[in-house]
């Protein structure tokens, strides 16, 4: 993406009111200013935007409401909304607005569109760098996400494993990193888990693999759920639970972007990216609930509910991320509906019982306003996966912690990394916010980079 910064000496001032801070800031208004807003009705509320005239009829300043800082709720990215406000040209903030960085970035994330099936111009607007922001670390983080974005946003007949793939390939290539692909006779035989659920589809299932980094560094590996389009199986879900289907493969996207910025920032880890990518469809040799399959680890798995098809490809992927035992070990994966139930759609839960970490990863989303809140690792549900005739079951009766569960699924899988990080995303904005749009969504990544800015720098 063309970057939003640029410095000019001219460029529009955007001032920033609160309801509380208005009428000391009218009465710095020219007089015709002031009347101007006066009859525009113009009252500061969040969001409230009004361009002012000058006498020659150009833009004099822009004024743009946000919550007072005594807010219940304030809303950190609410200057994403400018970049669809704004007539053409370049801007600058004429005071701070709440976080002048989380501002800046909201800018830049709000100038997406998704453009490739219609037109959709992008804002044609420009943002002098404001003191003090790193411009190239907002750049960094704005194209990760509007990489991720793309991704989700394309449907599954242009994004099906193959595709998936061929978009890991391009970012190796981009930043240098090696890059391998597993699929057939030896996905079968070493990743079974994963073949499984994507072995009925006339798209063939694989695990991607990429590699970038000095080997002496320490070990960060991501791992994300790569599931392009999600039926459910022969538990085939209803119609409007597909509906959003191809938003399924939204870890994927999210550690592409996370790995997108650890390379762009040139990090001092050792970074390995594993994507189970597959299609989880309906055909007569599709997988069965009840049916029992030996993952890479050696466990055996019962099926439950095909439609839980999401652990049972992380769990390959994180065995043999496992087995280097990594320094960091990260998953990311859209997998349960009782993760929206419990948070929503905004808020992702993460599990670690690493106590460093999960403190860190709190602050991280906290400061980089991505958020995410930690559960736990119940050990006492642990027994709910228990089978009669397997290792564990995928999908424990009864309906109760379901995202839990899930989380406790895949730490069977995990024993050798030195930490442990799993993230239950959502992968999708259900209505437009600023800086948000409908659709696709980077979730977790932002935080997680920074939290790895930090320790790797």
């Amino acid at each position: 993406m063309p970057s939003v910064f640029e410095t000019s000496s001219t460029a529009i001032p955007i001032t920033f009111v609160t309801k509380s801070s208005w009428d000391q800031v009218a009465e710095t208004l020219p007089p015709a200013q002031r009347q101007f807003a006066t009859a525009s009705a113009f009252t500061a509320k969040p969001g409230g935007y009004l361009a002012l005239p000058a006498p020659d009829g150009a833009i004099a300043q822009v004024l743009f409401g946000l919550e007072d800082n005594g807010a219940r709720s304030r809303d950190l990215f609410r200057p994403g909304a400018l970049p669809g406000l704004l007539p053409p040209g370049t801007y600058r903030f004429a005071n701070a607005p709440h976080d002048v960085r989380l501002a800046a970035l909201a800018f830049a994330l709000g100038c997406y569109r998704f453009a490739r099936y219609r037109k959709a111009d992008r804002p044609d607007v420009r943002l002098v760098p404001p003191d003090g922001v790193d411009t190239a670390e907002i750049s960094r983080m704005a194209d990760a996400a509007m990489l991720a974005r793309d991704l989700i946003n394309t449907p599954s007949n242009d994004m099906g494993p193959e595709e998936l793939a061929a978009a890991a390939q391009d970012l190796a290539a981009e930043f240098g990193a090696s890059f391998a692909c597993t699929i057939g006779d030896d996905l079968k035989q070493n990743f079974p888990l994963i073949h499984a659920v994507g072995m009925a589809s006339d798209r063939a299932p694989r695990l991607i693999d990429l590699n970038w980094g000095d080997p002496g560094h320490p070990k960060v590996t991501l791992v994300g759920k790569g599931v392009c389009f999600d039926t459910g199986g022969l538990d085939l879900k209803p119609s409007s639970g597909m509906l959003i289907m191809k938003k399924d493969m939204g870890g994927a996207a999210n550690v592409l972007a996370l790995a997108r910025m650890v390379m762009d920032a040139k990090l001092k880890v050792r970074l390995r990216v594993l994507i189970p990518a597959v299609e989880n469809a309906v055909s007569s040799n599709a997988f069965r609930p009840l049916d029992i399959f030996t993952s890479r680890k050696g466990i055996t798995v019962e099926i439950g509910n095909t439609d839980a098809e999401g652990r049972l490809v992380l769990a390959d992927a994180l065995a043999l991320a496992d087995e280097e035992k990594p320094d960091l070990l990260i998953d990311l994966g859209t997998l349960t509906g009782a993760a929206r139930v419990a948070l929503g759609p905004d808020l992702p839960p993460f599990y670690t019982n690493d106590e460093t970490l999960a403190a860190d990863v709190a602050r991280c989303a906290l400061k980089e306003n991505d958020p995410l809140w930690r559960m736990p690792l119940w050990p006492a549900y642990d027994a709910w996966l228990d089978s009669k005739t397997a290792t564990i079951t995928n999908a424990p009766s009864g309906g109760f912690a379901g995202s839990i569960t899930c989380a406790l699924f895949l730490q069977r899988f995990v024993e050798q990394a030195k930490s442990w990080l799993h993230v239950d995303i959502y992968g999708w904005t259900p209505s437009a916010k600023p800086a948000r749009p409908e659709g696709g969504e980077c979730q977790a990544a932002r935080a997680i980079y920074a939290l790895l800015s930090e320790r790797y720098a």
